[in-house]
C-alpha cells in the first residue's frame, strides 16, 4: 500500500482514490506543479516504469517537450523458472477491445538454442490484428524470456508488423529466433516447427 500520510496533501487539489494519487497522463496530479510517481500512482508496481515517469516528469519540469509513456510497451517480467515475460495485450484482451485477432505459438522445444541449454519448456506466442498485422502483443514463457522480451517492445514501439519481425533475421542457434518463429506464424510462415 502506498505511503501517503503525514505527506501535507490533505487541504490540497490532490486527489486520492483507493490508496492512489489520481494522475494525468504526464503524472501531473491536481495540485499545480505537483507531480506522482511510481507506487503512489494506479499504473503497475514496476520499478522500471516508475523510473520512466520520473524522466517524464524531470523533462517536463525542464521545460523540455514530452510525450505520454505507452502502458502497452510496459514489458512484465516474472523471475521464475521457467521465466516469463509480456508486453501489450492478450488475446483475450484485445478481442474484449475489438480488435479482429490473429495469433500464433513457437515452442521452445523446437528451438535448437533452448535444447542446447536444456531448457525447452514454454513457448513464444505473438498476438496481432489482421486488419493492419500490428502486433498488439507478445507472451513469452521459457528461457531468457525477460531478456528477449525488448525486441518485441521496440518492435511495437517502432509500429512494427508480424510480417516485419518474422521476416527480420536472427542469429541462429538462438533463443530470440523463437520470437521470429512466432511471428512467422501470424502468416502460416514458420517452417521450423
Amino acid at each position: 500500500m502506498p505511503y501517503l500520510q503525514g505527506l501535507g496533501i490533505e487541504g490540497t487539489k490532490i486527489k486520492v482514490e483507493r490508496g492512489n494519487v489520481q494522475v494525468d497522463e504526464f503524472c501531473r496530479t491536481g495540485e499545480p506543479n505537483v507531480y506522482a510517481i511510481g507506487d503512489v500512482i494506479p499504473t503497475p508496481w514496476l520499478a522500471h516504469l516508475a523510473s520512466k515517469e520520473g524522466i517524464l516528469v524531470v523533462e517536463q519540469i525542464a521545460g523540455q517537450k514530452v510525450e505520454p509513456l505507452n502502458m502497452r510497451q510496459v514489458p512484465s517480467c516474472t523471475y521464475c523458472d521457467p521465466e516469463v515475460a509480456s508486453v501489450g495485450l492478450t488475446e483475450e484482451k484485445a478481442r474484449e477491445e475489438g480488435y479482429d485477432v490473429k495469433a500464433a505459438k513457437f515452442p521452445f522445444s523446437a528451438s535448437g538454442k533452448a535444447r542446447i541449454l536444456g531448457e525447452e519448456e514454454g513457448f513464444v506466442k505473438v498476438v496481432s490484428d489482421k486488419k493492419y498485422d500490428e502486433i498488439l502483443g507478445v507472451h513469452i514463457i521459457g528461457p531468457h524470456a525477460t531478456e528477449i522480451i525488448h525486441e518485441c517492445i521496440v518492435a511495437m514501439h517502432l509500429e512494427s508488423t508480424a510480417e516485419e519481425l518474422g521476416r527480420t533475421i536472427h542469429a541462429h542457434p538462438t533463443v530470440s529466433e523463437s520470437i521470429m518463429e512466432a511471428a512467422e506464424g501470424i502468416h502460416d510462415l514458420t517452417i521450423h516447427f
